[in-house]
């Protein structure tokens, strides 16, 4: 199994939550973030400076089976894809464990079929 966490355009999130749920990805978790990236700048309004280093996000994270990994980077790309710097990224690891917190029930997925 693998972990998948983006981070995308606020205004793409919906977008991206759609595509996943036509892919049947329907468990995810999301948070709306700030974040920095590359590019520095600040913008004067009428006399106020104002920074506009920090922008809005939203950090997406879920976990799928290995046969799910690459539709759901797809779905990732074709919906938040806007073509301008600071669409978002992609990130990707391997889950090693799993334990149902109702159970106690451990999952290993070194040995799952893939």
């Amino acid at each position: 199994m693998k972990k998948i966490e983006a981070i995308v355009r606020k205004a793409k999130f919906e977008s991206v939550r759609k595509t996943l749920h036509e892919a049947d990805i329907d468990f995810l978790s999301w948070w709306e973030v700030k974040g920095q990236g590359t590019a520095r700048q600040g913008l004067i309004f009428r006399g106020v400076a104002y920074d506009v280093n920090t922008i809005d996000r939203v950090y997406i994270s879920f976990v799928v089976r290995d046969v799910n990994v690459e539709k759901s980077i797809d779905a990732i790309l074709k919906s938040a894809y806007s073509g301008e710097s600071g669409d978002g990224r992609i990130f990707v690891t391997q889950i090693e464990q799993s334990i149902r917190i109702r159970t106690g029930d451990k999952s290993l997925y070194d040995k799952e079929t893939k």
